[in-house]
């Protein structure tokens, strides 16, 4: 499978996500709230209330609040545990408020839903459980027993009973809905923060080894001619000595080895070189150099990687010049090893260009996307556990769909165009995996036709 399905509720690391001090200041604004609403209740409205049972229920808020504030310091994050028994706390005495008020009778009684969304955003699955059960029973029971509701004269204020039971079931389906929406989002919003998270990071890491290249490839290009003297006139010294009739040996040997470490500080700069290649003259590159560069690391995993680039029918001969920007390369190497990871022995990588646009195709000949997640494809973390033969089949392989979505999103920001797609329904046939293809107008990352040949200028120092 080229990608997997998002786990909706599985939230690894989902704990220590609400401060205290969240908790506490919602609380002194639902205190606020309940003590305007008696004062309104019993003075403007003139209900009978069970006002003293109504402040004891009050009063355990506030003493509930004072104690978080003076034994535990306001910035300090909650486990899920903490957590969970706060909000039950809350749900707890609001149902006691609403059975002192009228039950379901009360309209007020909707606010019970609060602790139900707080704990769907932040806490763990089994949490989230644990409190909508207890809110959809502590409202089945304030919706059969409660104190009634009394106006001046002692009358009786209640809705008809079914229109109580309505209540209660639309109680019910606010308490599963609004809780399965707000972790939907919730966990949406992580999930994405998460993964640019990682696409920053990754482009950092791109940058920072792209810098290092500049500073090894200009080290390589200032040494090579220093080099290259000693060189000769080593091997000049070494001429001369030998017409000599009598050479000293030891001196002979010196001037090997004074060879011999001259070519190896050579190789060693040549090699560090391919790490990046950032100075100013190999700032831009051909098309099919960003290419090989891109699927270079991936080479040598025992599958076929076969490049081909040519232009569309009227297209212009030459191939563009690409800036050689850090987030195009990391983006099409993950395409690549995306590839490399699912294909069964062959990769191919074709590019074509007008005048105008570039096209570039990344296809394989491995099981393809699976369809029903075609759209989603480019999407944070859409996987879920791999099966025992999957992990036989690929061991090396634990994507979660974040190598794509990072891919996407870098390849994006240069105004590229992403569609994913799966090969030919014809499984004999040789692409019959998935193609992923990416489309660029040529103004975007193409030097301008022409202005390659234009002096580049000196070699700018890298700033840390």
């Amino acid at each position: 499978m080229q990608d997997s399905t998002l786990g909706l509720f599985d939230a690894p690391g989902r704990s220590h996500w609400i401060r205290l001090r969240t908790l506490i200041v919602l609380r002194w604004i639902a205190i606020a709230g309940q003590i305007t609403a008696l004062v309104i209740a019993m003075q403007v409205v003139g209900l009978q209330l069970e006002i003293g049972l109504c402040l004891v229920a009050i009063a355990t808020s506030v003493i509930a609040n004072l104690i978080s504030m003076f034994i535990f310091p306001e910035s300090r994050r909650l486990s899920d545990t903490e957590a969970l028994l706060m909000l039950l706390f809350d749900v707890s005495q609001l149902a006691f408020l609403v059975y002192l008020c009228g039950g379901l009778n009360n309209p007020f009684a909707l606010l019970i839903l609060t602790p139900v969304i707080i704990a769907a955003t932040t806490l763990k699955l089994q949490s989230v459980l644990i409190i909508a059960l207890a809110t959809i029973g502590l409202t089945t029971l304030v919706s059969l027993f409660y104190i009634p509701l009394r106006d001046a004269n002692g009358m009786v204020l209640a809705i008809p009973p079914i229109f109580a039971f309505g209540f209660w079931v639309a109680l019910v389906i606010g308490i599963s809905f609004t809780s399965l929406y707000a972790r939907r989002v919730s966990m949406e919003i992580h999930a994405m923060s998460d993964a640019l998270l990682a696409t920053r990071m990754a482009l950092a890491r791109e940058q920072k080894l792209t810098d290092l290249g500049g500073v090894v490839a200009a080290a390589a290009h200032e040494l090579g001619t220093p080099l290259a003297t000693i060189k000769l006139v080593s091997s000049e010294m070494r001429d001369d000595i030998s017409d000599m009739r009598h050479p000293p040996k030891t001196l002979i040997e010196d001037i090997d080895l004074i060879q011999e470490q001259t070519e190896r500080c050579r190789y060693i700069l040549r090699s560090m070189g391919r790490a990046g290649k950032d100075d100013t003259h190999l700032r831009q590159a051909p098309l099919s150099a960003i290419i090989d560069e891109a699927a270079e690391p991936h080479r040598d995993r025992g599958k076929s990687v076969l490049i081909h680039a040519s232009p569309y029918p009227g297209g212009p001969e030459k191939q563009p010049i690409l800036h050689r920007r850090p987030e195009i390369i990391h983006g099409l190497r993950n395409l690549i090893q995306n590839a490399v990871d699912f294909a069964a022995s062959t990769i191919w990588i074709e590019s074509h260009w007008t005048a105008t646009h570039l096209t570039l195709r990344v296809s394989d000949d491995g099981p393809g996307f699976p369809p029903h997640l075609l759209g989603r494809i480019g999407d944070p973390f859409v996987g879920h556990r791999r099966s025992a033969q999957n992990s036989a089949e690929r061991p090396e392989y634990e994507g979660m769909g974040l190598g794509l979505f990072i891919a996407k999103t870098l390849l994006e920001r240069s105004e590229g165009e992403l569609t994913f797609a799966n090969g030919s329904s014809d499984t004999t046939g040789p692409r019959r995996g998935a193609v992923v293809e990416l489309r660029w107008p040529l103004s975007t990352v193409a030097v301008p036709r022409g202005a390659e040949s234009l002096p580049l200028g000196p070699n700018m120092a890298i700033k840390a």
